[in-house]
Parts: structure tokens; C-alpha cells; sequence
């Protein structure tokens, strides 16, 4: 049963700060750390500069001599969505910059593993390129670069991701979490990091008249932000002010129909209305269609999607990816109900208490869906989880998802430290990491990390808690306050949709679709419809139950024509 805690109250010395906003954004903006009103301001004036950007001016300078050379590049990105952005924008930017000679390279996960590895520069020799541009990926390749260079190819490296204690052997490097970094923010996605090069390789081609002289029309960077929306909500970074600029004026192009095709394809196959698109929209929808091309087949096919201007080949493809996730869906199921079949025989054989850490694998499962299935084991069980799949040969390849509390890639670097050769290689961020380990360890390695794991959790952080907004009045339940909220985001990591609390009589409970349950509650002189999606149909409907404590978030229902406030419920706790 989950805990729910509403957040800290507004601190009444702000109240003279916000008196221009509505009372309850002014709870919700104080409780998520916002204390001025400039936080909230979504206009370019406020983007960080990329000037600060440790690298930046070099990698400007050496792509815009590739450019003016007409050198061959290559981009190698990543097979998720937030390397499909990258790639997509880092093709799309360098070809309205005049390049004649760009393509791009995505290593299949189950060929070549992630990143610029030395199988993929093999790979890459049948393009006789003269530059390698990694996007998302790179800072963790150290044999990849040294054997780009081998092959007497300038690499530029473009990443997001946390350093090891030594950097590759590259060119240049822009990453703002690389050590002695400047740039204030560390959270930038990797679409966000090229987006800041592409911004620096503009300047720098304009400095030297480039434009001019090929009697190109200036490129405006702004047509690049609805890739950069989709990457940055896409990889779960924390939505700080700066990123949270970045997507909201993603976001506006978008709904201005000023967008790439594949977007709106991927959206209207869902029956999302684009001209209201909210960053959900893009994480649920567009990127999970995209992540299935990558999971499942090869993601040059989300790619493509994202490249194409033609409407028709966008939908064409659309239709291919919704496709795979369809598929990835019915895998992912599977192998759910043999991960919780696993986890009930491990908790009666430890007599009722998991281990702080979970590890998971099974011979049979799909190396694609273990990152969705240690997302879900994480949520259900609130600690961390690592899930296994077979990898090449006698290698199993993990996939770590982490509660807040613990930074999962420090433990696995702490892992690696105590246990040398255990780990054949690993990488990733505070929520979510990858590692590669010998099949005959998994055993070992399922001890170690719960025993590293518990020696970093204490019993507080194990508590399965639902942090809320508190209570909304009977009069806050409308459309104007519901569009406010809509509008006041964008919401996404770090900066959580607002969520309230509230205890209701159930006036009506059915379910609909097989698995969710439609729900019209009362408060006060107030009849609510309310919707719980997925719901345990062992509980549910529970029709000996005439009230409930529900959290929830307020949303509007659109169904022909007519709009009306309804409510998605996230917990439901029957009184």
C-alpha cells in the first residue's frame, strides 16, 4: 500500500513574489523549489548560452571546416528515442548547413551493443568517412575512438552520459557532465547537447559568411526544437528551467502544426490532437513508438520516420511502428508474468522479505523489453531492479532502474571498484543504467548488488510514497483551472504534474476496455467522472465500497466535441 504525503505548503514570504498567479499554482510552483517567476518564464531570452559549454567552440570550429571541406561525416547515434532525436537533428542541422556529404550509423543493440564501439567503426568504413560525430553516445567508448582514430578519422563526441575516471581519446568532447565542465545545467538530454552545437556551428559558420557565400538562407535553429521536445521528455532527464524552455517551445511548434511529419503521424495514429499536445503526449505516445523500432528491429527505422518530410512515407512508417509496439507490448507481458511469478517464489523462500536489490533473468527473455520490464518490476516492488536477457555468446546484457536514494550508476561503479572483472562494462545516469556481465556471475552478482544496495538504502527510502499537491476545493474542479494546469508545465521529471488527494463517494464504478475503471465520484455538490487505468481486477470493482481516498491529477476529456473536467486516478484506497 502506497503512503501519500502532500508536499510542503506554500511558504507564505513568497506570497508578494507570485501575486500575479492563481493561489493554487502558487502552492504547486513553491512546493517544486520555483521561487521567482523568471523560473517559470519559457521564453528563449532565458536559455542558457552555449558559450559556456566546455569543447564547444572546437567542435564548432572542426565541423564547420568539415562542412567547408566537404568532408564525409557520419553521425552514430543511439538506438533509443533520445538518440533517434539526436541523430535526426544532427542530419537535419548539418544539411541545411550546406554539408553534402552527411549520413548517419545506429548500431543494432543486438549486432554491436550500445554506442561507438570497435565493430561499429568496422561498420562504418563503408562509408569512408572523414569525421565520426557521436549523439548520445561516445564518452564511454574508449576503444571505439581509439580505433576511429586508427582509421585517421576526426571524432567528435557529443554525450550526456556520466564519465569514467578517463575520457576518451577524442578530437573533442561536449558533454556537460564531463569534469570542469562549466555549463550550469547537468541535465540536458543528448538532443539537448547537440541542439547546443548545432547553435555554436551556426555562429561559427555565419562568422566566416558561409551563408552568404553559398547563397544559403540562413537556417533557423528554431524548426530543431520539436525533436529537441521529444528527445529531452523521451529520456526522463530532470525537466530544470532550462530543459523545461526547451520543451515548451517544442511543444508550441507542435501544436502550431510547425513540426516534422513522422510527429504528427505518430501522434494522430494514437488519436492525439497535436494542437494540444502536452509532454505526456510525447513520452507515452510518440517515444514509445519510436523505442520500439529500436527494441524490437532497428531503430533507422524511428529514425527515418523523423528525417522524412513527406506526410504520406511518415504515416507509411507510423503504422509500421505501432506495429512493433504492439509487439514489444505483448513480449513485455510475458515476461512480466514470469518475472512476478519468480518474485513470489524468491519472497516464500526468504520467508515474506525481497532483497533491497532485485536482479532478474531468464534464458527466454527479449533483450529489447528488459528496461520496460525493470521499470515496471521497480514500480510495483519501489526498489532497485536490474533484469537480465541473453546477450552474445556467454555474456548476459542488464538493464537498472533505481528509486530515489540511490544513484545507480555510482553503485555499479562501486560494484566494479570492489569486485574487479566482475562488471565487463556499464554506464548510465542516477535513475537508469546498462552493464554487460558473464553469464556463469548472474548468480554472484544478484547477491552482491543486493547486499551493496542494502548497505546504501536505509528503511525509509524502501517506503512506497505518493507525494500530492494536497486538496483541491469543489469550486478548483473545472475547465478553467484544469487548462491552467495543462498549460502551467511543461510537467516531466524532476517537475511532477501536479497530483491531488481527496476522499470521494463512489457514485458509480464499472469497468471498461477489460482492465481500466471508469468512476463518477462525489464531492460536496460535485459529480466527478474519474478513470484508474489498469487497475487489479482482484479489488476492483469493489462494489462493498461507497468511498475512497483517491490521488489523482485534473484533466480534461474530450469526446465529440465537448469538454469536461474528468480525473485520472493514480491510488485508490478504499474507506
Amino acid at each position: 500500500m502506497r503512503k501519500l504525503i502532500t508536499r510542503r505548503n506554500f511558504e507564505t514570504e513568497h506570497a508578494q513574489v507570485f501575486k500575479d498567479f492563481h493561489p493554487l499554482l502558487q502552492r504547486i510552483y513553491a512546493s517544486r523549489s520555483v521561487s521567482t517567476p523568471k523560473d517559470v518564464e519559457q521564453t528563449f531570452d532565458n536559455l542558457l548560452p552555449y558559450s559556456s559549454l566546455l569543447g564547444i567552440d572546437k567542435a564548432a570550429a572542426l565541423l564547420a571546416d568539415a562542412i567547408t571541406s566537404n568532408k564525409k561525416m557520419v553521425i552514430v547515434g543511439d538506438f533509443d528515442a533520445d538518440g533517434a532525436t539526436s541523430t535526426a537533428l544532427a542530419v537535419r542541422a548539418l544539411r541545411s548547413f550546406g554539408a553534402k556529404e552527411v549520413t548517419f550509423l545506429v548500431p543494432n543493440r543486438f549486432a554491436y551493443g550500445y554506442g561507438l564501439t570497435p565493430e561499429l567503426v568496422e561498420a562504418a568504413k563503408a562509408f569512408s568517412p572523414d569525421v565520426i560525430v557521436t549523439v548520445d553516445n561516445g564518452i564511454a567508448n574508449h576503444a571505439g575512438v581509439a580505433a576511429a582514430k586508427a582509421a585517421g578519422w576526426c571524432v567528435v563526441i557529443t554525450d550526456h552520459h556520466l564519465p569514467a575516471a578517463t575520457l576518451p581519446d577524442a578530437d573533442v568532447i561536449v558533454n556537460p557532465n564531463q569534469f570542469n565542465d562549466p555549463f550550469p545545467s547537468k541535465n540536458l538530454a543528448g538532443v539537448g547537447v547537440i541542439f547546443y552545437v548545432m547553435l555554436a556551428l551556426r555562429r561559427e559558420l555565419l562568422s566566416r559568411n558561409w551563408f552568404q557565400q553559398k547563397q544559403l538562407p540562413e537556417p533557423n535553429m528554431a524548426k530543431l526544437l520539436d525533436l529537441v521536445a521529444l528527445g529531452t521528455v523521451a529520456d526522463l532527464v530532470p525537466l530544470d528551467a532550462n530543459n523545461r524552455i526547451l520543451v515548451h517551445q517544442g511543444l508550441r511548434r507542435i501544436r502550431a502544426g510547425q513540426c516534422i511529419p513522422g510527429i504528427v503521424a505518430l501522434l494522430e495514429l494514437a488519436d492525439r490532437d497535436f494542437t494540444r499536445a502536452v509532454a505526456s503526449d510525447l513520452g507515452f505516445v510518440v517515444a514509445a513508438r519510436l523505442n520500439a523500432a529500436g527494441r524490437l528491429d532497428d531503430m533507422s527505422l524511428g529514425i527515418e520516420c523523423l528525417l522524412t518530410d513527406d506526410s504520406l512515407k511518415a504515416r507509411e512508417i507510423a503504422r509500421i511502428l505501432d506495429q512493433l509496439n504492439d509487439e514489444r507490448r505483448s513480449i513485455e507481458k510475458d515476461m512480466q508474468v514470469q518475472a512476478l511469478s519468480a518474485l513470489d517464489k524468491l519472497t516464500a523462500q526468504l520467508e515474506g522479505e525481497l532483497p533491497r536489490g532485485l536482479c532478474l533473468f531468464d534464458e527466454t527473455w527479449h533483450q529489447g523489453v528488459i528496461g520496460i520490464l525493470a521499470a515496471r518490476i521497480k514500480d510495483r516492488f519501489h526498489r532497485p531492479v536490474i533484469v537480465f536477457a541473453p546477450g552474445q555468446e556467454d555474456e548476459v546484457k542488464g538493464s537498472a532502474r533505481s528509486i530515489a536514494g540511490l544513484h545507480i550508476r555510482d553503485t555499479l561503479a562501486l560494484i566494479d571498484a570492489q569486485y574487479p572483472g566482475l562488471i565487463m562494462k556499464f554506464g548510465g545516469h542516477a535513475m537508469a543504467a546498462g552493464l554487460t556481465i558473464k553469464r556463469d556471475v548472474v548468480e554472484d552478482f544478484a547477491t552482491i548488488f543486493a547486499n551493496v544496495v542494502s548497505s546504501q538504502l536505509a528503511d525509509h527510502h524502501l517506503q512506497h510514497a505518493l507525494l500530492t499537491d494536497g486538496e483541491l476545493t469543489a469550486e478548483e474542479f473545472n475547465l478553467d483551472v484544469a487548462s491552467m494546469l495543462r498549460e502551467a508545465g511543461p510537467w516531466g521529471q524532476a517537475f511532477p504534474e501536479p497530483v491531488f488527494d481527496d476522499k470521494f463517494k463512489i457514485l458509480e464504478q464499472r469497468i471498461i476496455a477489460d482492465k481500466h475503471l471508469k468512476l463518477r465520484l462525489g464531492k460536496a455538490d460535485k459529480v466527478i467522472d474519474a478513470v484508474a487505468f489498469f487497475v487489479d481486477m482482484k479489488e476492483w470493482p469493489n462494489h462493498r465500497c461507497q468511498s475512497v481516498h483517491a490521488a489523482y491529477r485534473l484533466d480534461i476529456n474530450e469526446y465529440k466535441g465537448k469538454r469536461s473536467v474528468q480525473l485520472i486516478v493514480d491510488y485508490l484506497e478504499p474507506i
